[in-house]
């Protein structure tokens, strides 16, 4: 089932999640749900929290980045069926390198800007049947994580933008969070009565 995507604006984005055990409620569907949610929406990451659940909970696919032909044979094979659930995750370090991506956000849509990240990670997780891993990733892989994690920690991609940048942006995120945007997937915007 396909579910509305949380817009900018809603206070559930800015909690810090809860870590869930293999008891909750009916997670094998949620995660299903928040596949096909995310795949609608043309994603390549859905957190829990953007579709209302302040749970330690995110999902990435890369696929779609394998196409990219500035990246080197390597980097495209990694990203090529990169498919991956990530429950109660902790990012146990970051390093490398920090270098700027434009990235952008299904809660904040039509809003994209560079934000500079380090290189390499080390995670650990549990997977959708509860076994622990923990790995290091680096590169556009590592980045897609740092971003999903960011909303589980109750942040936004929007906060890593310069004081100039964020009053640059103030009007767009406004409007975003009154629903006075067109996008081409179910949205609940904070400032209406009802989603759509």
């Amino acid at each position: 089932m396909i579910l509305p995507i949380i817009a900018y604006g809603d206070a559930v984005l800015r909690k810090v999640a809860e870590d869930i055990d293999n008891e909750y409620t009916k997670l094998d569907e949620l995660i299903s749900n928040m596949w096909e949610t995310m795949y609608n929406a043309s994603g390549v990451g859905l957190a829990a929290p953007q579709i209302g659940l302040p749970i330690r909970l995110f999902l990435v696919d890369t696929t779609p980045f394998s196409d990219d032909e500035e990246l080197t044979k390597d980097e495209q094979k990694q990203l090529d069926g990169f498919k991956q659930v990530f429950i109660n995750a902790k990012i146990e370090e970051e390093t490398g390198e920090e270098w700027a991506f434009n990235e952008g956000c299904l809660s904040i849509p039509d809003v994209r800007e560079d934000v500079n990240r380090k290189d390499t990670i080390k995670i650990t997780y549990l997977d959708e049947n509860f076994k622990e891993h923990s790995k290091t990733f680096d590169g556009l892989l590592a980045r897609v994580i740092q971003h999903e994690y960011d909303h589980i920690e109750g942040v936004l991609f929007t906060d890593k933008l310069s004081a100039l940048k964020k009053r640059m942006l103030k009007g767009r995120l406004t409007n975003i969070s009154k629903g006075k945007i067109n996008v081409d997937y179910r949205m609940k915007f904070p400032a209406m009565k009802k989603g759509r």
